[in-house]
């Protein structure tokens, strides 16, 4: 019983992934609206977008760890 729970923790974790896919094009998709917009703010936006990107990338990061250590890391103690 324990593994299945193991398995849908890790999948869960996984899950993350994805969401960070559709964060990343987000941060590009409004940075380039914002420079057709208003091009003369193009490197103040730029940098925010690096910012955006880094913080999305962090959890893009984070969500296999928590994967690996829910799958790897965490095992069951059995009563001999």
């Amino acid at each position: 019983m324990l593994e299945g729970v193991k398995s849908i923790g890790a999948g869960a974790a996984t899950i993350a992934l994805a969401g960070a896919t559709i964060g990343i094009g987000n941060v590009l998709s409004s940075l380039i609206h914002s420079v057709v917009q208003n091009p003369s703010l193009a490197k103040q936006s730029f940098g925010y977008a690096i910012l955006g990107f880094a913080l999305i990338e962090a959890i893009v990061l984070f969500a296999p760890m928590m994967a690996f250590l829910i799958s790897f890391i965490f095992r069951s103690h059995k009563k001999s």
